[in-house]
């Protein structure tokens, strides 16, 4: 009996003998959504915007100010570091780089727990702001919402049952 519309490594869509889908058609019915999809688009753009933000500020600082606040500018660079590290992670996108993400967004999270709470209990280490002083008021608390925003969303987009954190 003739194998009509089946594919042979080509990677288009087809039936196979036993009527079955092909797997390039499975893959049409169910699209993959990507973790900087949909609402994910908000969370990728802002670790944008804060890689930018905190790298530039701190690329200042450390060349033209870094003898005022040595220990403020240096922090500042660590997240400008750790937001564009996200950043890749949620672009990159895959199960790989979604468990890195939960990482990092788990180091940022506690990044931003201890700068903030250390600016409140020892305001004197702290010459001058970094992006997480006072767990990022000066950035209307974003840095401190962005990582447990990231983390659920991460979670979220976890494949189904066969998951082990």
């Amino acid at each position: 009996m003739a194998d009509t519309g089946t594919t042979s490594g080509t990677g288009t869509a087809g039936k196979n003998t036993d009527g079955t889908t092909t797997d390039a058609e499975s893959a049409q019915a169910r699209p993959r959504r990507k973790i900087g999809e949909g609402p994910g688009r908000l969370i990728v753009s802002l670790y944008g915007l804060f890689t930018v933000a905190a790298g530039s500020r701190s690329i200042y600082q450390l060349i033209a100010q870094f003898h005022r606040a040595p220990l403020s500018y240096v922090l500042s660079a660590v997240a400008a570091v750790v937001y564009a590290f996200i950043l890749v992670t949620l672009v990159r996108g895959g199960e790989s780089a979604r468990r890195i993400g939960i990482v990092c967004c788990a180091a940022e999270l506690a990044g931003v727990l201890i700068v903030g709470t250390l600016t409140i209990v020892t305001p004197s280490l702290f010459h001058d702001q970094t992006v997480w002083s006072y767990y990022g008021v000066d950035y209307l608390l974003i840095p401190l919402a962005l990582p447990v925003t990231g983390i659920l969303w991460l979670r979220r987009a976890a494949p189904g049952k066969d998951e082990t954190a």
